[in-house]
């Protein structure tokens, strides 16, 4: 059996997962969570994580493929991370 693995932004990514749980969608925060989905998918740990990002989806009302399609628009139109006054000045796609 493979020992799960700590990811290196877990930490920080928690804080954020833990917010999109309390807040409702917006396009940044679809954003958000599709570019932790694409990050944590098949990676061997962070099982809460990705447990919370499930729920998350689910909240929301969402597939992943439905989250997909809607980020792929909103980044082609330029949208997904517009300055706003809820959302961080960077990106973080590591």
């Amino acid at each position: 059996m493979t020992k799960d693995q700590q990811h290196p932004q877990e930490k920080r990514d928690r804080e954020i997962v833990e917010r999109l749980l309390r807040e409702t969608p917006s396009n940044y925060n679809r954003a958000e969570l599709a570019r932790l989905r694409i990050r944590y998918a098949g990676f061997p740990g962070a099982r809460e994580i990705q447990r919370n990002l499930d729920l998350v989806l689910q909240q929301w009302r969402l597939t992943e493929e439905e989250l997909f399609e809607i980020t792929r628009q909103l980044h082609t139109e330029g949208k997904a991370y517009q300055r706003g006054s809820d959302s961080p000045n960077q990106e973080d796609w590591s």
